[in-house]
């Protein structure tokens, strides 16, 4: 099972941490080292972070072991899929577009969705979730009409389904001055960034990078918690 997703719906000890939009060596070695457990590669095409199934897998012999690989598509084909799944070593696929639960299910990687929010689409969020009972999570971005993701922008976590039971992965808009709050108000199972921590889209800032990272890691738990406490958590 990925180290993205939990069999328990229970707040985690640790807050997961996937790093995406990866398109250079350097920001691959420096993500991981940083403590990122995922890193996230994506086959889009008219994505700004796009790259080749060549490429990723040349980025993925890069990467020390036990660091996750996550190739987010957008409504590609099957045989698209399937052509960079026979290329590179990716441990979980990240859909996100209108792709049906059968779509996401036919291949033997495993999967998350990701679910756009807005103000006013609650139920068809809800019903896609329902939908998706085969994912191993899903993934909770903002909703801008007509992009299906990497928008950069933050979304009310309020309007988050309280009957999410899987594994919830939090996107949109995350950066080192917000996610300590998004940690506080939502206890996601992981929390993903791109924008966040770049300088352009495509390049990453190892400073950002770190300076992120130690956010999550610092509003974990109290650091003067007694450990008995960290452990029965």
């Amino acid at each position: 099972m990925s180290s993205l997703t939990s069999e328990s719906s229970q707040r985690p000890t640790r807050t997961r941490v996937k790093i995406c939009g990866i398109t250079r060596e350097q920001d691959a070695v420096e993500a991981a080292h940083a403590g990122a457990d995922a890193l996230g590669f994506v086959f889009y095409p008219p994505s700004p972070r796009a790259v080749s199934a060549e490429r990723a897998a040349e980025l993925c012999q890069l990467l020390p072991p036990f660091i996750e690989r996550v190739g987010l598509f957008v409504n590609a084909s099957a045989s698209e899929v399937q052509a960079v799944l026979d290329i590179v070593p990716l441990s979980l696929i990240q859909f996100h577009g209108d792709e049906s639960p059968d779509f996401c299910q036919q291949f033997a990687t495993p999967y998350i969705k990701a679910i756009r929010i807005s103000a006013d689409n609650a139920e068809q969020a809800l019903q896609q979730i329902e939908a998706h009972s085969m994912a191993q999570g899903f993934l909770l971005d903002a909703y801008e009409k007509g992009v299906p993701g990497g928008t950069g922008k933050t979304f009310d976590w309020s309007k988050i389904p309280a009957e999410l039971d899987q594994p919830l992965v939090l996107a949109g808009g995350l950066d080192a001055d917000n996610v300590a709050q998004a940690m506080a108000e939502v206890a996601p199972y992981a929390v993903d960034v791109s924008s966040g921590v770049e300088v352009s889209p495509g390049v990453k800032d190892l400073a950002k990078i770190n300076q992120f990272m130690q956010s999550v890691m610092q509003n974990d738990a109290p650091i003067d918690a007694p450990i008995n406490e960290l452990v029965d958590k």
